[in-house]
């Protein structure tokens, strides 16, 4: 039978979707298995977790949560959190938005924003509403004396994440006894399972303690510590006290949930203290095995085992791994791929198991957390682009049905600011209000519900699609375009003031024409004016207008610069820190308003000059090789990406560090993997030969299947 190759394309260009014509299909198993994290003594940057997207468990060497504050004050702590876990607390004055609002000139408007952030309204409004741990869930390892031990008790160690089946293998001696533990989460339920096997349980040495903690101590502004010294203002009750299981209702302030832990065996649990309970295992066992779930609701009379959760984690995590995208770089002799690779594939794991809840993730997913938790919206391109360009769009989905159900809050604060449609704010709890400080300014998070809405239906390009996301798309186009301003003595549409660029290093009352923002503008725009097409509407007027008549992109000296009011980039040091986004237009987006001369002058003054020790972030080294391979430069593209800088070293478990105070950071394990797709896919109108992105000096041979190209 014979069959036209043209349309085998055709199809291909229309879904975004070209499937590499390799001779033989890559063995996703030996690529994921030859990066599982495998420690051999403490690491506090690298604690490894479980999870499934909505739910996570973070274990320190000994398999559970056992050292919690002596990772927390080198590295990264021990927690449990849920993506539908927010406590506020008590809000006895009755703050509301307007309590933190400073006024600013919006073209002869005065408009509100809320920029107060220091004030005890502001601060309560920041703070609240948060995430909260779940619990904390450790061994209680006692020497022979009956003293607790330390991390420096444990001795050697052999842990092992399998990233195929999602189950941690932790073994170490103690007080020269041998544990063996493993760790693993129920693919669909918010449980974590464990087996724990040493002689030290049946002498009554091995115990596990549960503790319930009160929220966080916030005077620390990062990973803030578990709060537990408030023991009186939340609540713990044990509701019942089986021989096999015990649940618990947790009340803290307003918020309620539910835990319950059951067990294989004869074991009892007792209360210690308040909020604090030990589970032990019969005399002489030689096993203690248990699972401990949380729930909004009581969990079900009967909840799975530890033998069914480790059964279904090996059969979801196979499944994830043989689905979507995948990509081998064993062919490659750069000695740099391998590190590469390595990159890839704990980026997909660790983007899995905590950016897919019923709430956008927070910067630092659900591991520890930052800015108390909450959702910055111009981190979701960077947290959930990746998923559509890894042939697993659903994944995206389940951030987008929150912006879905978000647009009355984000419509009544464009109807605020004096806009139409939607305007998205910038930093947000599950309830889409906005918080004091956090940059309200920012307006590089308006298009990306559109563009993300448009990898869905490249990935899925059906009615359904489009039906699902139109309000999304059109409500945020609306906004966008009602925000650009008719300058009538320059006869242009501009942006700002006030607006707080991408670079955020500039004053936000006087900031206009950010170069990232105005090519982001056209691009969100005219996109949107494409859904309006393929759904048989005519073009909007208002778009189309703003679109024609735009703002230039702003230059000087030949480059683009960060804005039009202040374009001082590249000629003044204190300017060339923090994002590099003036390089944006022809990069992450596909060039519009922009000259890829001009654009190639701006990436090697960007390279010569830039302040790369330690003002730039994780994000930037990826979005800075998207540039350069988009302008036909894969070798400085692969430099960028793997360059030897500050923020952009990644640990045994796959964390990026930012700070001492941010030792998560999963904006660039996205932005890794959606530069690495693009790369490799390549993009509308990339060269037609494979793995445009990667040089073709033969170091690079890439092996890749079901990437989708970036617009």
């Amino acid at each position: 039978m014979f069959i036209d190759i043209r349309i085998i394309f055709f199809v291909a260009a229309v879904s975004g979707v070209i499937a590499q014509s390799a001779p033989e299909a890559i063995d996703r198993e030996a690529v994921v298995r030859r990066h599982c994290p495998a420690l051999e003594q403490v690491d506090t940057l690298s604690p490894l977790s479980v999870g499934n997207g909505p739910f996570a468990f973070t274990c320190d060497i000994t398999g559970l949560q056992t050292f919690d504050e002596a990772y927390r004050s080198t590295g990264i702590g021990m927690e449990t959190q849920a993506s539908w876990a927010w406590h506020s607390y008590p809000n006895p004055n009755g703050y509301t938005l307007s309590d933190a609002f400073e006024f600013y000139d919006t073209h002869g408007r005065s408009i509100g924003y809320p920029t107060k952030a220091n004030t005890p309204a502001g601060q309560w409004l920041r703070e609240n509403p948060h995430r909260f741990a779940l619990a904390r869930i450790g061994m209680d390892l006692r020497r022979v004396d009956g003293t607790a031990a330390t991390l420096d008790d444990i001795r050697q160690i052999r842990q092992r994440l399998n990233l195929w089946t999602g189950v941690i293998e932790s073994r170490f001696e103690f007080d020269g006894e041998s544990v063996a533990v493993t760790t693993c989460c129920h693919p669909t339920l918010d449980l974590v399972a464990v087996r724990i096997e040493s002689p030290l349980v049946g002498m009554g040495r091995l115990r596990v303690n549960l503790g319930f903690p009160y929220g966080y101590d916030f005077t620390v502004k990062h990973s803030p510590p578990l709060q537990w010294k408030q023991p009186d203002r939340h609540s713990t009750r044990m509701t019942r006290r089986g021989t096999n299981r015990a649940d618990f209702e947790r009340v803290m302030d307003e918020t309620r949930y539910f835990s319950s832990i059951s067990w294989i065996g004869k074991g009892t649990i007792d209360e210690t203290e308040k909020h604090h309970y030990r589970f032990s295992a019969a005399k002489d066992a030689a096993m203690l095995e248990f699972i401990c779930g949380f729930g909004q609701n009581p969990l079900p009379s009967t909840i799975p085992t530890f033998v069914e959760t480790r059964t279904a984690s090996v059969e979801a995590w196979a499944n994830f791994w043989k689905s979507g995208g995948a990509i081998d770089f064993s062919a490659c002799t750069d000695p740099r791929a391998i590190e590469l690779e390595r990159r890839v594939v704990l980026s997909q794991y660790l983007t899995r198991i905590q950016l897919v809840g019923e709430t956008p993730p927070q910067e630092s997913g659900l591991t520890v957390n930052t800015w108390f938790g909450k959702h910055h919206t111009e981190m979701i391109w960077w947290h959930t682009a990746h998923f559509a360009l890894w042939g697993r769009a659903e994944l995206l989905e389940k951030n987008l049905a929150w912006y879905r159900t978000q647009l009355p809050t984000a419509q009544e604060l464009a109807k605020h600011r004096g806009l139409t449609g939607a305007r998205w704010a910038k930093m947000v709890g599950f309830d889409g209000r906005e918080s004091p400080g956090g940059n309200p300014f920012i307006i590089w998070n308006q298009p990306h519900p559109i563009v993300l809405a448009e990898l869905v239906y490249r990935a899925r390009p059906q009615r359904q699609t489009l039906e699902l996301y139109k309000d999304l798309v059109f409500e945020s186009a609306e906004c966008m375009a009602s925000f650009a301003w008719l300058d009538p003595k320059r006869g242009q549409y501009v942006l700002g003031p006030p607006l707080w660029l991408a670079q955020e290093i500039y004053d936000q009352a006087t900031s206009q024409n950010p170069t990232f923002e105005l090519s982001y503008w056209v691009y969100g725009l005219k996109t949107a004016q494409e859904w309006r097409g393929r759904l048989g509407m005519d073009p909007d007027p208002k778009w189309a207008e703003v679109i024609a008549r735009i703002s230039p992109l702003p230059t000087r000296d030949g480059l683009y610069v960060g804005q039009e009011s202040h374009p001082d980039t590249f000629i003044n040091a204190a300017s060339r820190r923090d994002h590099p986004t003036m390089l944006s237009p022809i990069g992450l987006l596909p060039g519009d308003l922009a000259d890829a001369d001009t654009m190639r002058r701006t990436l090697d003054a960007v390279v010569k000059t830039w302040d790369w020790k330690a003002k730039i972030w994780g994000w930037d080294y990826p979005m800075i090789a998207m540039t350069a391979a988009r302008l036909g430069q894969p070798q400085r593209a692969v430099d960028i990406l793997l360059s030897d800088g500050p923020n952009n070293q990644y640990t045994a478990a796959g964390h990026c560090p930012q700070r001492k105070d941010l030792r998560v950071y999963l904006p660039a394990n996205g932005a890794t993997l959606a530069a690495v797709a693009m790369m490799a896919a390549g993009w509308d109108g990339a060269a037609s030969h494979d793995a445009p992105g990667f040089p073709t000096d033969g170091k690079w041979m890439v092996k890749w299947e079901g990437l989708m190209r970036l617009p």
